[in-house]
């Protein structure tokens, strides 16, 4: 019997330790050990890339050139991005960045202003 805790998104109980990560084979999903307890209440704890705690309405600043997928832009760094919205999935920003619209980001690859 297992002693690892099932996944958090799909509840699965076949998860398996990879390093320092837990693994859910059903979903894919990869989360830290130490993640299910400092999220408390439920609520998905989103950090940058220096491990500040993001929440709506922060501004961060982009730490990486990224490409926008489908279009010759790309987003400089150190853009600055103001009034952002947590989501949910692989790209965990929702944003508008001047002269490019309406975009996702990854937390990975920005930092909190």
């Amino acid at each position: 019997m297992s002693t690892l805790p099932p996944c958090p998104k799909c509840n699965s109980e076949y998860t398996y330790e990879d390093g320092t990560q837990l693994v859910c084979p059903e979903c894919a999903h990869e989360w830290s050990p130490g993640a299910a307890a400092e999220a408390g209440d439920g609520e998905p704890v989103i950090k940058d890339s220096v491990g500040n705690v993001l929440q709506d309405g922060d501004s961060v600043s982009v730490i990486k050139d990224l490409k926008v997928k489908g279009s010759s832009l790309v987003v400089k760094v150190g853009t600055k991005v103001k009034n952002i919205r947590l989501c949910d999935g692989d790209h965990d920003i929702d944003c508008k960045i001047d002269g490019i619209g309406a975009m996702k980001l990854k937390s990975e690859f920005v930092r909190k202003v």
